[in-house]
């Protein structure tokens, strides 16, 4: 029965991606500029004649409904068009890039996480202390720093005047690990390459905690809310009356019930740090998604954007699954997307 849900809710997903897809192409399309005139940029021997072939090599002398159609057919068999800037098939380009945008994706959230969880438990049983109303206070200024912004101070401080850090990049040339994964860290611990796992981590934290500042601000008062909510419930007074250690009550009773509320932003957080670091990676200079959708914006680079796009309403659909599927593993009551 729970098989049965999942794949509903796999399939709910099919039209959110159509919708997507239709409006990236039409939105891409009400963009100023012709992306022949940009390939082709200074150029002063290009005839008309070639000007036309280009443009009829693309679909782009067609009406938009044809357009449309002739990308939804590619999409269909799995074809997500090919660069008209970068000369190389999407799909690949797509698959250079997406490991290092997981990457700082996931180290972001786990920075997020291993500040949110504890500062979040420590605000709900201190109620009203002065740790609580320090972390909510450091939760607002999490919340309204954009990552920009926090990004040039960390490179600023960390990187040009203390030279602890790397400014940007995710490592020196020659310093890389053979690629296994794509993702360098990993890749590193899997070969066994300590240098360049040491270096893989460094070019990481900036950027990471750049990333995952608001993250964590946002989880740390979920996780403050629904820790003050199940505190007040019946099981836990009555756990405490029986004599179970704090530790235990807080852990075991209090923290693996207010879970869901965390696992639901989290999911969300994961989704929108996958598809939201845009400017984050083009300060760091980080060549992930983010760098490869900018510089595909402008270039007017259609296939490419509409590709990456489609990626990303993909992963934050597939994140959001995964959440819903949580939820029932850490409450059997709920069903797959009864929590939506």
């Amino acid at each position: 029965m729970r098989g049965i849900k999942v794949l509903e809710r796999a399939l709910a997903a099919l039209p959110i991606m159509l919708g997507v897809c239709v409006v990236v192409f039409l939105f891409m399309r009400l963009i100023p500029g012709d992306p022949v005139d940009i390939m082709l940029g200074e150029a002063s021997n290009v005839t008309q004649e070639e000007i036309d072939t280009l443009r009829a090599q693309f679909d782009l002398d067609q009406p938009i409904h044809v357009q449309l159609g002739s990308y939804l057919s590619r999409v269909v068999r799995g074809d997500l068009g090919y660069s008209i800037t970068r000369s190389a098939n999407v799909s690949s380009l797509i698959a250079e890039a997406m490991p290092a945008t997981i990457e700082l994706a996931l180290a972001s959230i786990v920075f997020a996480l291993i500040v949110a969880v504890p500062v979040g438990i420590i605000s709900a049983v201190k109620h009203n202390s002065i740790a609580d109303r320090a972390s909510m206070a450091g939760a607002f200024v999490g919340i309204s720093m954009p990552a920009f912004w926090l990004g040039i101070v960390l490179i600023m401080v960390f990187a040009v005047q203390l030279k602890w850090l790397p400014t940007s990049g995710r490592a020196p040339y020659g310093l890389a690990p053979d690629h296994v994964t794509g993702l360098y860290v990993l890749d590193s611990i899997i070969t066994g390459n300590v240098p360049a796992l040491l270096t893989s981590i460094k070019h990481l934290i900036l950027p990471a905690v750049a990333l995952g500042a608001a993250p964590a601000a946002i989880i740390t008062r979920v996780v403050r809310s629904s820790m003050l909510e199940v505190l007040r419930r019946d099981y836990v007074t009555f756990a405490r009356a029986k004599g179970v250690r704090e530790f235990a009550v807080i852990i075991r009773h209090a923290f693996r019930n207010a879970l869901i509320p965390t696992v639901t932003i989290t999911g969300l957080e994961v989704g929108s740090l996958l598809g939201g670091n845009m400017i984050v990676e083009t300060i760091f200079g980080w060549p992930g998604m983010g760098r490869l959708v900018v510089n595909g914006i402008f270039n007017r680079d259609y296939s490419l954007v509409q590709g990456a796009v489609m990626v990303y309403a993909l992963t934050f659909v597939l994140v959001n699954l995964i959440s819903d599927i949580l939820y029932t593993w850490l409450n059997p009551k709920i069903g797959v997307g009864e929590t939506s």
